[in-house]
């Protein structure tokens, strides 16, 4: 059955500066903390680096008629901060401002939406050195005070802006499992302080993008947890709602809610972060729109608990893609936009990631033919447009990827494109994904 889409609805894709864009010497850009971690043995597959990555900087041209060739909408990138300012002072790098300026106003001419995401991840590693990162509110000033320049530089063209992607990855991952740059493991206060300190670069550069003179729209995009009921009892619905606000305590519901809840409050005791009067304010203050990026859930059933839900393990033996931790379970695309309305605010909700990672290898006819991912895309589209069909306010999706990257941690072994990268060359390959993708675009349905 075929299944329309409103007709404005927004269809992108989206990638992050380093993992995609390369040039990265010295008179390029300043050194991030993902540079600093790639350098550490054992801490990235094979010992890859972003120094190439897609080359995209070089390359920008060529990908921008890529995306124009499938008919993409809007193409969500983010900002290397160190590209821009690479001694973090107030002086910006000519050669990266030129880049981003080349690449908005190819961007237009082909007819595609700029979406700017401010930070995704790729830290200047002297605000690191000199700060301490995240654990710093000085870190967040800083990425207000960024967020106010690029308003201003780029909000002429630009009129969709994100602040930070994904507090859990940048904040939890880096300064309390230590996997992600900057690879530190602290302590419980610590990892709690770096995520309050996450909420307030988000509040920070909100206000910054607000007062950058130009008429645009930003929001901040998170990857929630989303909690599905195991069966779609009344029940169940409401452990499962009960969850999201619970299981997403440290980061969105903070946000929404204007404050850490109290079950959140309790579970950490002496480790809860030292909040300043006003700083709920800033992290709370309106957006015009939420951006989620969703992969993967968690199934969730009634309990006769103190919280009143149960999160079930997935059993051995649950589909999966490359990437483990994505769980196959489409159903998030409809439950966090319900979830969102019931629970907090009936504002736009773009889905700012959405896709898969896959070991895909070109067939002997030079073609990548990714049935799986088509199926991943299918399947979650379709939940997707149960949301929209019931009046949950999605207005438009960003596949995740556009191409073949630098996927962090993992290196170059998985691969989330619609378009295939060949390393060795450079050369760009549109999978069936890409050819299925374009044509949901082009008839602004599934079918």
């Amino acid at each position: 059955m075929r299944k329309q889409f409103p007709n404005d609805f927004l269809w992108g894709t989206a990638t992050s500066s380093f993992q995609i864009e390369g040039a990265a010497s010295p008179e390029e850009r300043g050194e991030s903390i993902w540079d600093r971690l790639c350098a550490t043995p054992g801490k990235v597959a094979n010992g890859a680096t972003g120094e190439v990555a897609c080359d995209h900087v070089n390359r920008y041209k060529e990908d921008v008629a890529l995306m124009k060739s499938l008919g993409v909408k809007s193409y969500r990138f983010s900002l290397s901060w160190p590209r821009l300012f690479p001694e973090c002072d107030k002086s910006a790098n000519t050669k990266g401002l030129d880049f981003y300026n080349r690449l908005i106003d190819e961007l237009l001419v082909a007819g595609i939406e700029p979406a700017i995401t401010l930070f995704h991840w790729d830290l200047p590693q002297r605000l690191e050195d000199e700060f301490g990162g995240w654990t710093s509110r000085e870190v967040a000033k800083r990425l207000g005070d960024f967020g106010a320049w690029a308003g201003k530089q780029f909000g002429d063209r630009a009129k969709r802006f994100f602040t930070t992607n994904e507090f859990y990855c940048f904040t939890e991952r880096g300064y309390g499992i230590g996997e992600f740059a900057p690879g530190r493991v602290e302590s419980d206060k610590v990892r709690n302080q770096a995520r309050h300190n996450g909420l307030l670069g988000h509040g920070y550069a909100l206000q910054g993008l607000r007062a950058c003179g130009h008429k645009i729209e930003a929001g901040v995009v998170d990857n929630v947890i989303t909690h599905v009921p195991v069966i779609e009892t009344e029940e169940n619905i409401a452990a499962a709602r009960e969850a999201f606000r619970h299981e997403n305590a440290p980061y969105m519901t903070a946000v929404m809610e204007g404050r850490y809840i109290e079950s959140y409050v309790e579970s950490q005791g002496d480790a809860m972060p030292e909040v300043q009067d006003g700083d709920f304010d800033i992290i709370s203050a309106p957006m015009d729109f939420i951006g989620y990026n969703l992969y993967t859930g968690e199934y969730v059933q009634a309990c006769d608990n103190k919280l009143g839900y149960e999160v079930l393990e997935m059993p051995e033996g649950y589909p999966t893609m490359k990437a483990p931790w994505i769980k196959i379970l489409p159903s998030v695309m409809y439950w966090s936009a319900r979830y969102t309305k019931e629970c907090w605010s009936d504002r736009p909700i773009y889905i700012a990631e959405n896709g898969c990672g896959q070991h895909d290898v070109m067939n002997g006819h030079a073609k990548v033919m990714d049935v799986d991912r088509v199926f991943y895309l299918r399947e979650y589209l379709s939940h997707m447009h149960r949301a929209i069909d019931e009046g949950y306010n999605i207005g438009g999706y960003y596949l995740w990827s556009l191409m073949d990257n630098f996927e962090w941690c993992d290196g170059y072994d998985t691969r989330f494109g619609m378009v295939y990268t060949d390393f060795e060359n450079q050369t760009r390959t549109p999978k069936l994904s890409a050819e299925f993708y374009s044509e949901v675009i082009r008839g602004n349905a599934l079918v």
